[in-house]
């Protein structure tokens, strides 16, 4: 009976992914609703640990001030030693903000995220924000969201493409139903996450993020997340005015980011059992909170101090420089929560300085100073993500008021143009490219980031032991072109190496220093350079210029293979070749489904093939076209929606087909027509076939 069950899924299954459009809807409703209910299950369990830990469910600021100094320090310090146990034991993607992670995912992983961040992030962040750590819940759901997304793409078997964009989807909910706005949920997906705008990524983010704003709606009600009173323009010339306040706010921005690494650098330096990191960091965001309680948490009660003019401007003034300060102790330190609510904060503090000076100088022709703290929001977010649109939008939702875009839209586009000319990297992007990892346009600039070592990697290695002779040593070099001996003992453990250098002044008097001179006096035991099988390409790439000869790949301190420089090398000028000939094979292939024959050599074609109907929903690993069907595809052309460009997909053994799919593929003319009918060779032929 359970068979049959699973049988009948299984059909159900296979069926609706014949259908693409049809198949990304349900998996992004699944997705938008999984994730809405996890944004809310956080908040509440945010609720809870302040609960717990502050004998309060709200913790405001006029509870916060009545507590006794030695609260305000003990519970942050114990709430940054739990955080960071998880992070050391269980999950180091819990540490920090989580959207890089999330970023180096899409480009690096495919979209791949641990099913345990889920459950890690959740319980550490909400720990942390609960027990008063400066960091805000919006970066804790994206990766929340975004990792929900990844576990269902990985269990339906989706290909990479449609995994990125389920990613998406978890992060447009997470961030709709933190915020009540659906729009500015799928734009923060597609610009920061992906960022791709195409309709194929556009449409399933908006379905999630839509499910997941009503589900927020359903449980917290139909709310914005903060109390904004009514603002307008009030004379032209104040536009200057919020000129200045968006150069100031991309100064903030870029302050903010600097700090914040820099924080973290510090923090490495010091040699210290890394949880107790954590806890000495909340035990300063606790002495901070005693004299500025405003810096706990969120900050959601301060900010909307700020947008109705209830609190004094210096007080705004000394918050924009602590909570800058507390936010970079409390991730550096290895802290877990978000920085959008913190930027969020400093805008608000920023933004409510400048527009007090401004209204005391021009009451008649000036808003209230709210409107400035309203702006200055969306302004240091803008800069710090560079991502204006997201905060243009995500202001206006807040507002719903359209007499605020003028000036939102002057403050963030200068903040942002002010910070991209001043630093290339966002507050995001700067946790990628500190790592090695270019992301633009949501991939991986580099084109060996994705490739790991051990693809690459040869596993003949030269391996001496210390105690053979020179003769030996000799012998090993003239019998291997490489210019690197190893030594290694007899558990392969590798104990040195030996260089043509090294080498080169005895080799005139070997015979007769044989018995004298043995591996171990003229290997180089230390200041080598050793990599990881995981390790990238792009890690051995930026190695060259210093390393001499063949990079040796370890394993647990064990000698596993060796890269060789002109394999990389090699290697890159593929993969470039390879991206130029996908788009030129693309442009010479059109938009048509012809297939017209292309002479070729050794009596075969190249051909245009629309994909079987058999293949669609399987991956070409899973098929073995190669071996199955005697013929090599060259690359794929996917319409990703209706009047679009087509794009090149280079083919590797994860890439699951789609119904639509033009193949560009080489073969003789009878492997062709079985490819075709999707009809694999006899196995007689088959054997014969080139593997692969």
């Amino acid at each position: 009976m359970l068979n049959r069950i699973l049988n009948h899924l299984q059909r159900i299954h296979a069926a609706l992914r014949r259908s693409e459009q049809l198949y990304m809807v349900l998996a992004s409703i699944l997705i938008g609703l999984l994730a809405g209910l996890g944004a809310v299950g956080f908040r509440e369990l945010i609720r809870l640990v302040n609960l717990v830990a502050w004998h309060d469910g709200q913790y405001t600021l006029e509870y916060m001030q009545s507590l006794p100094s030695w609260w305000k320090v003990l519970v942050p310090s114990l709430g940054g030693l739990f955080v960071g146990m998880i992070g050391y034991y269980l999950a180091r993607e819990v540490k920090g903000h989580g959207v890089p992670e999330v970023m180096e995912a899409v480009a690096l992983r495919g979209g791949r995220i641990r099913p345990r961040v889920v459950f890690a992030k959740l319980i550490a962040s909400a720990v942390c924000i609960g027990s008063g750590g400066s960091v805000g819940r919006e970066g804790p759901i994206v990766q929340i969201g975004s990792a929900l997304g990844s576990t269902i793409g990985q269990w339906l078997k989706v290909d990479p493409q449609r995994l990125r964009t389920l990613v998406g989807c978890g992060a447009a909910a997470g961030i709709a139903a933190t915020f009540n706005a659906p729009i500015a949920g799928a734009l923060f997906a597609v610009e920061v996450i992906l960022g791709d705008f195409g309709v194929a990524y556009f449409s399933p983010i908006v379905i999630s993020s839509v499910v997941g704003t009503v589900v927020s709606q359903h449980f917290l009600g139909d709310f914005p997340a903060f109390a904004v009173p009514a603002y307008s323009l009030v004379h032209p010339g104040e536009l200057f005015a919020y000129a200045a306040l968006g150069l100031l706010a991309g100064f903030a921005a870029l302050a903010f980011i600097r700090t914040l690494y820099a924080t973290e650098d510090l923090v490495d330096r010091i040699r210290i059992y890394p949880p107790f990191k954590a806890m000495i960091g909340g035990a300063l965001i606790g002495i901070i909170g005693i004299w500025l309680p405003q810096i706990y948490g969120v900050g959601y009660e301060a900010i909307n101090e700020a947008l109705n003019g209830t609190i004094l401007w210096q007080t705004m003034a000394i918050l924009v420089v602590f909570k800058l300060l507390a936010v970079s102790i409390t991730i550096g330190s290895g802290g877990s929560g978000g920085i959008f609510a913190p930027s969020l904060f400093i805008g608000a503090m920023l933004g409510g300085v400048v527009g007090m000076f401004v209204h005391s100088i021009w009451p008649e022709s000036t808003g209230s100073p709210g409107a400035y703290a309203l702006v200055g929001m969306g302004a240091v977010v803008a800069a710090g993500t560079h991502a204006p649109i997201t905060a243009i939008v995500i202001i206006f939702e807040l507002t719903s008021d359209y007499k605020i875009i003028l000036p939102l839209m002057i403050c963030c586009i200068i903040a942002t143009l002010l910070t991209t000319q001043l630093q290339t990297a966002s507050i995001y992007t700067m946790k990628l490219m500190r790592r090695g990892v270019d992301i633009r346009g949501g991939r991986a600039f580099d084109l060996l980031q994705s490739i790991p070592v051990h693809e690459q990697m040869r596993t003949d290695m030269a391996t001496v032991r210390p105690q053979d002779g020179l003769m030996q040593l000799v012998s090993r070099f003239m019998n291997y072109p490489g210019n690197v001996l190893f030594v290694v003992d007899d558990d392969q453990r590798l104990l040195g190496i030996i260089t043509q250098d090294q080498l080169r002044p005895v080799m005139t008097e070997a015979s007769s220093l044989n018995v004298l001179i043995i591996a171990q006096d003229l290997m180089i035991d230390r200041d080598f350079t050793t990599i990881s099988p995981e390790d990238s390409l792009a890690d051995v790439m930026k190695l060259l210029g210093s390393q001499e000869g063949e990079v040796p790949v370890l394993r647990n301190g064990r000698l596993v293979g060796a890269i060789w420089p002109q394999d990389v090398i090699a290697r890159y000028n593929a993969e470039l070749f390879n991206r130029e000939m996908a788009r030129s094979m693309v442009s010479a292939m059109g938009t048509s489904h012809t297939m017209e024959l292309i002479p070729s050599v050794e009596n075969a074609a190249m051909v245009e093939i629309p994909v079987p109907e058999s293949f669609v929903g399987k991956s070409i690993g899973e098929l073995n076209v190669r071996q199955g069907y005697g013929c090599s595809i060259l690359t794929i052309k996917r319409h990703s929606a209706p009047g679009r460009e087509p794009s090149a997909v280079i083919p590797s053994p994860d890439f699951v087909f789609q119904s639509d799919d033009i193949l560009l593929v080489l073969g003789t003319a009878k492997d062709l027509a079985h490819l075709r009918q999707g009809v694999p060779l006899p196995a007689g032929r088959r054997n014969g076939a080139e593997g692969g």
